[in-house]
């Protein structure tokens, strides 16, 4: 491996995937992206047992392109769902990779590849991070209160991606992210709706639970509906779990999760395809307006930012419902590697501060 000026490993773990590359500064030299079918990953029983997989796929990885994890100044990894805290940058340790094997705050992919770099950074030295991970946590006391005291709002939300998104906008603005108030609409086959006070994240959407419909999650409910659809016998717990996580939204109505394809029928004239995409709009400029409230209406920017808002349709109809709020900035897709690497980058610089879990 050619040694680079700042030499950058990156991990980014997705349900069906796993992302690697090597950096130098800001630049992309090399990466992979591994997609995995649906019947690769059924023949195991849990996220944790793809762990071997994952990492034999990685090593593999470096060995191909001639990479040495002992030569790399930093590896980073996109966060998982541990112990909930401030955004910023963590650095990956037992405690941390502990918590996330365990499953306590949650069970998803991502969570195997801070495990995956600490392994790595152990045999070399080198610095193993985190940033701003899923469970980042900012809420403000208000925003954590439901309706009942048994249930807490909790703060589950893109936060890489939001805060990646946000400090852009605010470079266009001219501003500093900590000294200016945004909305960030992640859009996805999850969307989270988030308000960025002056650098924190004090109220969100949550990713799983709430806010507007998706393309294959239910979102926000009829709570005493679905306490009947609950009770009803017509579904296990897991059933029903996946029904509102993975098989809710655009999928429930049209049997599609796929935007482009939902549009080419709307084009097509299709009514009914047409009425729930606009719902989709709907309710993610509902949730928009809502955070504006939260932010007292002292919005510097509105920004419409993950894969669906490649969609020109779903951002125009988001438009019209917000554009009286504030400016508005559409950043398609979600550039998570190079975001990872830009906040390696600020830790090598000496500009941003490395927390302990």
């Amino acid at each position: 491996m050619k040694k680079t000026n700042h030499s950058i490993f990156v991990i980014n773990m997705g349900s069906i995937s796993t992302k690697v590359a090597l950096f130098d500064g800001a630049t992309a030299l090399i990466q992979k992206t591994i997609t995995y079918t649906d019947d690769e990953l059924t023949g195991y029983k849990n996220v944790i047992d793809q762990l071997p997989r994952r990492k034999r796929d990685i090593l593999d990885f470096t060995t191909r392109n001639d990479i040495d994890p002992g030569e790399v100044d930093i590896i980073i990894s996109r966060g998982g769902l541990g112990r909930p805290g401030p955004g910023g940058v963590y650095k990956i340790n037992k405690n941390m990779c502990d918590d996330l094997l365990s499953g306590k705050y949650g069970v998803h992919a991502s969570s195997l590849g801070p495990v995956i770099a600490l392994s790595m950074a152990e045999k070399t030295a080198i610095q193993a991070i985190v940033i701003d991970p899923p469970s980042t946590d900012e809420f403000q006391p208000l925003a954590r209160i439901s309706g009942l005291p048994e249930i807490e709002r909790r703060s589950a939300f893109h936060a890489l991606n939001q805060r990646a998104a946000a400090r852009r906008a605010a470079a266009e603005l001219g501003e500093n992210y900590e000294d200016i108030n945004l909305i960030v609409a992640h859009l996805g086959g999850g969307i989270t709706i988030g308000a960025h006070e002056r650098g924190r994240v004090i109220d969100s959407t949550h990713g799983l639970e709430e806010g507007p419909l998706t393309p294959e999650r239910a979102g926000s409910l009829p709570t005493i509906s679905l306490v009947d659809l609950a009770l009803s016998g017509k579904y296990t717990r897991d059933e029903l779990r996946k029904k509102l996580t993975g098989n809710g939204g655009i999928s429930a109505y049209l049997g599609a999760t796929d935007a482009m394809k939902v549009e080419k029928r709307i084009k097509k004239g299709d009514k009914d395809a047409e009425v729930v995409y606009q719902a989709m709009a709907y309710q993610a400029a509902k949730e928009i307006g809502s955070m504006s409230t939260v932010l007292k209406g002292k919005v510097n920017g509105i920004i419409l930012t993950g894969g669906l808002a490649h969609s020109v349709m779903l951002t125009e109809w988001i438009e019209q419902r917000t554009r009286f709020i504030a400016p508005i900035f559409v950043y398609p897709g979600e550039d998570e590697m190079a975001a990872m690497a830009t906040g390696a980058m600020r830790v090598l610089l000496g500009k941003e501060t490395v927390r302990q879990y």
